[in-house]
């Protein structure tokens, strides 16, 4: 017995929040000190070569403005190499922003090894002249144990330093910390405090969170207008989450004051999709293979479904594997199908358990093997697939890949239709005419043994 294609869409927009830290890219703009060479024009609008013989002649803030030049090959080929000889010369004379841009380039391995200890020791230094973007970078080394041990207390200190001077991404930071406990009380309202304050910043990754929290309610009384709202602002500066959950309020329609509307969530799952979100692949793959909001298209379907599974989305890699084995949208290949079915079964996906074990059972892509149809029929069957247990029901019924055993089949149909498989019911009808008084109780208590066992299980799933 084959399953049709299943599976839900996700549905829910709640998320984790893990702690985004940003690095700013590095600062380009400084005061100009006092320099050791007369210049007729601002060092801003000097070119690479005009800015060299300023720069050799000692000059902290035209090395700096040297050193950007090649590291945006502005003027000059692009060499990071040299970018980093300029700040670090710039960076030795106490230039705070060439001392910025050093530990910025060891830290991303930028014309020098990676090396988290001194991109550190330079944050260090301009974080305790209270520089605001090198402390939230310390914080963010702190809290991730980069160059540094592990010290929630510290990142906390210095994402709050930051904060308190306006940078956005500290602001951010420092929402993530009190909503996690991170260093400090868990602490909801102090984390939508500085979530609005990134957010009103446009950081579109505080106004993707503040929208989650306007949903769930935490921190603030629930309202999903306004998650909807500062949902939609972050997903229209091309956050991929925000763009995917702003599909799904679209398709579902479940937030107040938003209607369903497929079109609209077509449009912003394409937008994620195309920035390799997983998730919106998949939603998108499933909308055009129901034809919502599009016309019914099974090669743009399976185009997305492929997208998805290739990056390891079970669900999709299940349909990806029906796709092939019913032959919409592609030539039909049971091998293939087999391979997907195997990739999503691995990762625990009951319909594709379910699909491999009628595989096995048919001998379709592979040779036929009624104990590996068993074993993945148990599989799907034990966390609760109706379909599934309806089918080992069956296996126990005719004896194959298992002893024949009625009271087991009954049991397992009986199971099926308390999960409401449609053809269960006959198939225990029938199983029961075949069982003593007797058997039948037995019947009886193996359901209730195993009702019990897959309870058990889905109360232990997160």
């Amino acid at each position: 017995m084959k399953k049709r294609l299943v599976g839900k869409i996700l549905t829910s927009v709640l998320v984790v929040l893990v702690g985004i830290n940003t690095l700013a890219l590095p600062v380009t703009h400084a005061k100009t000190p006092k320099t050791t060479v007369e210049t007729q024009k601002p060092l801003d609008t000097l070119t690479a070569e005009e800015l060299l013989p300023i720069a050799e002649a000692g000059n902290a803030e035209a090395k700096n403005k040297l050193g950007n030049k090649y590291y945006k090959g502005e003027g000059v080929p692009q060499d990071y190499q040299k970018a980093v000889y300029w700040y670090q010369q710039s960076a030795e004379q106490g230039y705070a922003k060439a001392q910025y841009n050093l530990g910025s380039s060891y830290y991303r391995g930028e014309g020098v090894p990676k090396d988290f200890q001194k991109a550190v020791y330079w944050y260090q230094k301009l974080a305790d002249q209270g520089d605001a973007e090198a402390q939230n970078n310390l914080g963010t080394m702190y809290d991730e144990g980069q160059g540094v041990s592990q010290d929630n207390q510290k990142a906390f200190y210095w994402f709050q330093k930051s904060a308190e001077q306006g940078v956005k991404e500290a602001q951010f930071n420092l929402g993530n910390q009190y909503y996690n406990g991170k260093g400090v009380s868990q602490d909801y309202k102090k984390a939508v405090y500085w979530y609005q304050k990134s957010a009103n910043q446009w950081c579109p990754d505080a106004q993707y969170v503040l929208g989650i929290l306007y949903h769930k309610g935490q921190g603030v009384l629930q309202d999903d207008k306004k998650a909807a709202f500062w949902i939609e602002k972050s997903a229209n500066q091309g956050h991929a989450d925000a763009q995917y959950d702003l599909g799904l309020i679209y398709e579902f329609g479940e937030f107040e004051g938003v209607p369903k509307d497929y079109k609209k969530a077509i449009y912003w799952y394409q937008k994620s999709a195309k920035q390799a979100h997983s998730g919106a692949q998949h939603n998108l793959g499933a909308m055009y293979y129901r034809g919502e909001g599009e016309a019914q298209n099974y090669k743009k379907a399976f185009y997305w479904f492929e997208k998805s599974a290739e990056q390891g989305d079970a669900t999709a890699q299940c349909k990806l594997g029906m796709m092939y084995n019913q032959g919409e949208g592609v030539p039909p290949d049971y091998q293939k199908a087999v391979y997907w079915f195997q990739q999503s079964a691995e990762q625990g996906n009951t319909d594709a358990q379910n699909n491999l074990g009628v595989m096995y059972a048919k001998g379709q892509g592979l040779p036929p093997d009624y104990k590996k149809a068993v074993h993945y029929y148990q599989k799907a069957a034990e966390q609760g697939d109706a379909t599934a247990q309806n089918n080992l029901g069956g296996m126990y019924y005719n004896g194959q890949g298992v002893p024949k055993n009625l009271q087991k089949a009954y049991a397992w149909f009986k199971l099926a239709e308390a999960s409401g498989d449609l053809n269960s019911t006959q198939n225990k009808e029938l199983t029961e005419k075949g069982l003593t008084p007797a058997q039948l109780i037995e019947a009886e208590e193996w359901s209730k043994v195993w009702q019990n066992r897959i309870q058990s299980k889905k109360a232990k799933t997160p």
